[in-house]
């Protein structure tokens, strides 16, 4: 964003914004309008109601990817402007607020940016040596889990990624990297320090030790079957399945194929029964979120893609919506369009609630109350310029 825009942006931050038409607060909370006051919401009109610059349309709060990794790319750490574009790109598609699941880079920066979406680190991943991929992560011994568990759970906002498990190179497939006793110890070290923990998981091996230490979320969970469900929804563990990376698996099994063909194999079945798994977890009560693994090798800003995998894959749409927006703002404690809350919210000309693919194309993009997306033109009924 140039210095100029960043201004302007600003500028509008500071006089009243009223948003109109159907503001969804909730799934069951919909209200005819609200107004944005210094960067904040409020219901009630405020002074200077005449000047407000009008938004229109159906309204959400911010959306949520709860799996990304901005600073991250195929090879490693990135520098801040490719760091930079990547948030900017989340942003455009409506993300506003992301729980970067494991990156090298230090993007504690972007916090003083107020264009930027805000960011909910896991710090880096932890992964055994020799068994994920190269310049991601600490690669350590299952001793040494729980310091490094304690030390990224400082650096991190309240979590931390592991890694669960990852091809074995002597057995050719798919194994759980750390023994019982290191995720007891890891587990108790993060919540200790009041952090959550999260693993990267394909495979079925790994999911019962991880459940059973304590953890709190699992993503991609595509090993989930009929044993393990109802372990995942006694204990309250979240999924995030990231399906939009998931579709990647045959390439992968492709690639791996000579070399391994067990690991292929398991891949594609993965792969196959996809859907399948995420809707048998949303029917056993197990929350679903959306996360979409970008920065790896997926690019950012595909949010909309995510949700719209979801409905898929059996969710109901307004579920879908919920695991981007409402339920995954409360769950990653953060709030949506309450009273006095930021003002980060999206704006779209038809009912997502009717169709999810509506998400794909934002008619304004709010940020800490500044509209950064759309166009001022024409008047409004408050006696200001309307967003359209």
């Amino acid at each position: 964003m140039s210095a100029a825009a960043v201004g302007e942006a600003g500028a509008r931050a500071a006089q009243p914004l009223h948003v109109r038409g159907r503001v969804l607060v909730g799934p069951e909370d919909v209200r005819d309008e609200l107004w944005v006051v210094g960067g904040r919401v409020t219901y009630s009109r405020p002074p200077g109601a005449a000047e407000a610059v009008a938004v229109d349309g159906w309204v959400l709060p911010g959306l949520v990817d709860a799996h990304c990794h901005v600073g991250l790319d195929g090879h490693g750490a990135v520098d801040a402007a490719t760091a930079e574009k990547q948030a900017l790109t989340d942003r455009e598609a409506g993300a506003l607020l992301l729980r970067d699941a494991g990156s090298p880079s230090d993007t504690r920066w972007i916090d003083d940016r107020d264009d930027l979406p805000r960011i909910i680190r896991a710090g880096r991943h932890i992964a055994r040596t020799r068994r994920y991929i190269r310049n991601y992560a600490y690669e350590i011994e299952p001793g040494d889990l729980a310091a490094y568990v304690r030390q990224e759970a400082r650096r991190g906002d309240g979590w931390v990624k592991l890694v669960g498990d990852w091809i074995d190179r002597e057995t050719g497939d798919l194994s759980a990297c750390w023994p019982r006793w290191a995720l007891d110890e890891a587990m108790a070290a993060a919540h200790a320090e009041g952090a959550r923990v999260t693993a990267h998981c394909f495979a079925e091996e790994s999911l019962v030790d991880l459940v059973e230490a304590g953890i709190d979320c699992v993503e991609h969970a595509t090993g989930l079957t009929e044993e393990t469900l109802p372990l995942f929804a006694e204990r309250g563990v979240a999924i995030v399945p990231t399906l939009v990376n998931i579709a990647t698996f045959p390439d992968i099994a492709l690639g791996a194929e000579g070399k391994f063909p067990d690991y292929a194999r398991h891949m594609r079945e993965l792969h196959r029964r996809r859907y399948a798994t995420v809707a048998a977890a949303h029917e056993a009560g197990i929350q679903v979120f959306t996360g979409t693994d970008a920065g790896g090798s997926l690019a950012h800003g595909l949010v909309a893609d995510e949700v719209a995998e979801l409905v898929v894959a059996g969710l109901p749409p307004l579920a879908a919506l919920a695991a981007a927006s409402w339920s995954a703002r409360e769950w990653l404690g953060r709030p949506g369009l309450t009273e006095g809350a930021p003002a980060d919210l999206v704006v779209y000309r038809e009912d997502p609630r009717a169709d999810v693919r509506v998400l794909a194309d934002p008619r304004a993009v709010v940020l800490r109350g500044a509209v950064l997306g759309g166009s001022v033109a024409g008047g409004s009924a408050a006696g200001g310029s309307a967003v359209g």
